[in-house]
């Protein structure tokens, strides 16, 4: 297949001029072979370790991320049952350095400005281990649906998905966060060899397009972080225009930020001044930024730029979550019946902040409610489930978080077990015993609720998520 045939020949004249002919024959070579599979392991629910012991798949080390692993590209992961139990996340390889980079501690607060589907959200909580307060945010209110479904499999908390134009948040939080993430909307050009609709999207017309959405996504972004905190930028492509040229100009504007170096990411080649104008490039350590190329490591290719804003960090403090009860303002009717539920169900009510009513919906919110005021939001925390007339419905994301030994009823089944296909399928399964909510459980890790009445297992499995093949 020629050039011509596969790629835009605009792409492959400028990669060529950027490359060289040597350098171009081997990234040119590497867009010929198939794309690779991985998996990044969900430490909020497992080990790496226990993930090793219990893989349905050979494992190969991702060499920029502990918990990523290369699988064989002849599987498919999002047809296992442990995927259904959240355990991992199939992302592509270059994609998880971006989590590396930002590296958020415990008790921080994170913000995702393009956050869907999930890869980037996901691999945060867990960096975070499921503390501090990550918000979600994605202008495409159908993404964010998937990434909702996403965050919920994961098993976090203290999230919050947001549908916003990045400036509209900046009146309810102005410098606060610790870490923003900005992973850009771009052309694509490292996904040419998994998406042809990428490939015939491109055009040097978007790309100059894709530059200045960028700018402005970062100009957007800029008040949100907190003095010493981190912004980081990332796209999957490969030209300078959306790359070094975007960073360059952003810092011209903002001098109250640095291009900080990024050390020990295994296989990444540094930014290029030497490919933007001279002017621009001045006295910018573009050098700093992180290039992932796809003829030098196994993956699709990236680009990362840790940027950081001038002033005294103040280190967040652990928060101590209080023994539940009634929120002020909430209905005692509401909270009763949760409150039944739980006596009933749980070993003991769980330990969440901010418990609100939206219409007949209890969350648990991870931050003041009030922050999230005149916000267009889908879902303002943990879904804890519906509040109806005379009973509690538990949601599916509750099912997810909870730990299995705080469930009184468990039904625990293994990987090979007949019934756990049908219970993904939405089946019915019999189980003699009271009356009761019950959670399924594959290997020990939850999958979801259903309720046990006269001796068979009602389903509850979403049906929006529920197995077809």
């Amino acid at each position: 297949m020629s050039h011509e045939e596969r790629y835009p020949e605009p792409f492959l004249m400028r990669m060529r001029e950027l490359l060289g002919d040597a350098e171009f024959a081997e990234f040119y070579d590497a867009l010929q072979r198939p794309p690779v599979s991985a998996i990044r392991v969900n430490t909020l629910k497992i080990s790496v370790e226990r993930f090793k012991e219990i893989s349905p798949f050979p494992l190969e080390p991702v060499p920029w991320c502990p918990e990523g692993f290369y699988i064989p590209n002849d599987v498919e992961p999002g047809k296992h049952p442990y995927h259904a139990a959240g355990l991992y996340y199939v992302q592509e390889p270059t994609a998880m350095a971006v989590g590396v980079v930002a590296n958020p501690q415990p008790w921080e607060w994170v913000a995702d400005l393009a956050a869907a589907p999930g890869g980037k959200a996901t691999h945060l909580l867990a960096l975070m281990e499921d503390k501090g307060f990550l918000l979600a945010n994605d202008i495409d209110r159908r993404r964010l649906t998937v990434l909702a479904q996403n965050l919920e499999r994961w098993g976090a908390r203290v999230w919050v998905a947001s549908n916003e134009r990045i400036e509209h948040l900046h009146p309810n939080f102005p410098e606060v966060f610790d870490t923003v993430v900005v992973d850009a909307p771009c052309t694509g050009e490292g996904m040419f060899r998994r998406n042809r609709d990428v490939v015939d999207h491109w055009s040097p017309r978007a790309v100059r397009g894709n530059a200045l959405r960028q700018e402005h996504l970062l100009d957007a972004a800029a008040p949100l972080v907190k003095p010493g905190g981190f912004l980081v930028y990332a796209t999957c492509t490969f030209n300078p225009e959306e790359n070094e040229a975007v960073v360059a100009r952003f810092l011209r504007k903002h001098p109250e930020f640095t291009l900080e170096p990024v050390e020990d990411m295994p296989g990444a080649s540094p930014g290029r001044p030497d490919w933007v104008d001279p002017e621009l490039a001045k006295g910018i350590p573009l050098e700093h930024a992180l290039r992932y190329w796809p003829h030098k490591v196994k993956g699709e290719g990236h680009f990362i730029a840790l940027l950081v804003k001038e002033g005294y960090y103040r280190p967040r403090t652990p928060l101590t979550i209080p023994e539940p009860k009634r929120p002020k303002g909430m209905p005692r009717k509401v909270w009763n019946l949760y409150k039944q539920w739980c006596e009933e169900t749980l070993t003991e009510m769980p330990r969440v902040a901010g418990v609100m009513l939206v219409g007949e919906h209890l969350y648990a919110c991870p931050i003041n409610p009030g922050r999230l005021q005149g916000l267009r939001i889908l879902r303002p925390g943990l879904w804890l489930g519906t509040v109806k007339e005379t009973y509690f419905i538990p949601d599916h994301a509750l099912a997810m978080w909870l730990k299995p030994e705080q469930v009184k009823h468990r039904l625990d089944l293994t990987v090979d077990d007949p019934r756990v296909l049908a219970y993904l399928r939405g089946e019915q399964i019999d189980d003699p015993g009271p009356e009761v909510w019950v959670m399924i459980t594959v290997e020990g890790y939850p999958l979801g609720w259903a309720k046990r009445v006269q001796g068979v297992l009602k389903n509850r499995y979403p049906k929006h998520l529920r197995w077809t093949w």
